[in-house]
C-alpha cells in the first residue's frame, strides 16, 4: 500500500485506528482454547469485529514465534484474513548487517505479504536499505519509544561538530548537543523518504511530539501507547497530526482484552468505536 492509498483510507474512513493483535494465548478467552487455533479464532473475530473501526493492524510477531511452527502458522492465516484495505503491519523489530536484513525483507515483503515492518535502526544504514528497496512497502523504524527504559540511551545528549563555527557563540563553538533520537530521526530520514519511512514514537512521549515534528515533519508516524499504557489521544492528535493526518495510532490490550468472556469481539468492537469517533472529531 503506497501513502496516497493510505492517507484515502484515513479520510475515508474518518481515523487512523491501528489495532494491535498482541495475541497472548493465556489471555485469551477460555471457550476458545478447545478450538484446533484458538490464537487464529480469537484474531478472526476480533477482525471482524474492528474492521469497520480501524484502517491498520499490527501483528506482533513475538506472540506468535513463540508458539514454535503452530504459531507461524496462526499468523500466515491471521494477515491473510486482513482485508486488502487495511494497513498490515509486521511488528518484528528486525535490523542486522545487510544480507541478513535482505533476508528479513524477504521474509515480511514476498514470504508474508506485509505492507511495512519495525525496524531498530541501531546498526545503521546497511541494516535498513534493504527493507527500503521494496516498491509500496513501508520501514518503520524506532524513534522514540516509550518504555522507562528508552531513557538509557535515546535522551542521551550528544556533540556534533558544526561546520559553520563563526555562526554560533563562542561557548558553542564547534561542537552542539542534540537528543540521541533527533540525531537518529535526523539521520534515517536521510535514508528514505516519507513515502517509504515511518518512525515509531511512543504515545506517553507526547510532549516530544512537536520537537519530532520539527525534524519530520512529513513522515507518518506510528504511535504505540494508546489506551493500557495511558497515552493521551487527544495530544497525540493534537501535536502530531499533519496535513495528510501522518498518524497511525496503535491500541492492542485496551481493544483486543477489553473483556476476556464471550463478549470480548462485542467489546473489542464498542472499544474501537470509542477511538474511531474520537479520532474523526480531530480529522475535522
Amino acid at each position: 500500500m503506497n501513502r496516497s492509498q493510505l492517507v484515502q483510507q484515513i479520510r475515508s474512513k474518518q481515523n487512523y485506528l491501528c489495532v494491535g493483535l498482541d495475541t497472548d494465548i493465556t489471555k485469551i478467552p477460555k471457550h476458545l482454547l478447545d478450538s484446533a487455533d484458538p490464537v487464529f479464532e480469537f484474531n478472526k473475530a476480533i477482525i471482524d469485529a474492528t474492521k469497520n473501526n480501524c484502517v491498520s493492524y499490527k501483528i506482533n510477531t513475538a506472540f506468535y514465534e513463540s508458539q514454535g511452527m503452530k504459531g507461524w502458522e496462526s499468523m500466515e492465516k491471521t494477515l491473510y484474513y486482513i482485508p486488502d484495505t487495511h494497513f498490515k503491519i509486521a511488528d518484528a523489530k528486525r535490523g542486522d548487517i545487510g544480507n541478513t536484513s535482505a533476508q528479513y525483507a524477504k521474509t515480511f515483503f514476498e514470504v508474508l505479504p506485509f505492507d511495512a515492518v519495525t525496524i531498530a535502526p541501531y546498526m545503521g544504514e546497511d541494516s535498513v536499505r534493504p527493507f527500503l528497496e521494496y516498491e509500496n512497502k513501508w520501514s518503520i523504524v524506532l524513534g522514540l519509544t516509550s518504555n522507562a527504559g528508552g531513557n538509557d540511551f535515546q535522551q542521551l545528549l550528544v556533540s556534533s561538530q558544526l561546520q559553520e563555527q563563526s555562526m554560533v557563540p563562542n561557548i558553542l563553538q564547534g561542537k552542539t548537543e542534540k537528543r540521541l533520537y533527533e540525531k537518529v530521526l535526523e539521520k534515517v530520514a536521510s535514508w528514505g523518504t516519507p513515502e517509504n519511512l515511518m518512525f515509531v514514537v511512543g504515545a506517553t512521549r507526547a510532549s516530544d511530539l512537536e520537537n519530532i515534528r520539527s525534524i519530520i515533519p512529513e513522515h507518518f508516524l506510528l504511535v504505540p501507547g494508546v489506551g493500557a499504557q495511558g497515552g493521551s489521544l487527544e495530544e497525540v492528535s493534537k501535536f502530531g497530526m499533519n496535513s495528510d493526518c501522518g498518524l497511525l495510532v496503535n491500541a492492542s490490550r485496551a481493544v483486543i482484552f477489553a473483556s476476556s468472556g464471550t463478549d470480548f469481539a462485542a467489546k473489542a468492537s464498542i472499544v474501537s468505536e470509542e477511538y474511531r469517533n474520537e479520532m474523526s472529531t480531530y480529522l475535522k
